[in-house]
């Protein structure tokens, strides 16, 4: 019952299998590449399902301090518990220690619920660094 609980679906990003067909993923894997769909989507970019995702990229601009990372753990952790139900959201911990080259490593610790199995992710986010020009 527990593995039927996690699913199967499409593997992200799209792509085809050895015999020409939809890659597809399932079990730990699946959740995996749900979670990182969601937080690499910002609200808005799906035409057909415009709040789907994670305020990230509100965050761009912002400064790396601990205000912007507490911002982005609790944008975090709102997306996940919103849209993905088969997961408990435990820590979500910013890490500022790149952000001098443009990066804040985002840690984030689950519980996937049919199996009771802790899972751990750590996703890049890119941010402008302070004193960075920015030319079109």
């Amino acid at each position: 019952m527990a593995r039927e609980f996690v699913g199967r679906g499409w593997s992200f990003p799209v792509h085809a299998d050895a015999t020409g067909r939809i890659a597809l993923s399932s079990d730990e894997r699946e959740i995996e590449e749900s979670v990182r769909l969601i937080l690499a989507t910002a609200p808005g970019e799906r035409p057909m399902r415009p709040e789907f995702g994670c305020a990230l990229s509100d965050y761009v601009f912002a400064p790396a301090d601990p205000e912007t990372a507490g911002g982005i753990g609790a944008a975090v952790r709102s997306a996940l518990r919103f849209w993905e139900p088969r997961i408990e959201v435990g820590d979500v911990t910013v890490s500022l220690q790149n952000a001098a080259d443009g990066v804040l490593l985002i840690d984030v610790g689950y519980t996937i619920l049919g199996t009771n199995d802790p899972r751990n992710l750590v996703f890049p986010f890119y941010v402008i660094p302070q004193g960075s020009e920015v030319h079109p």
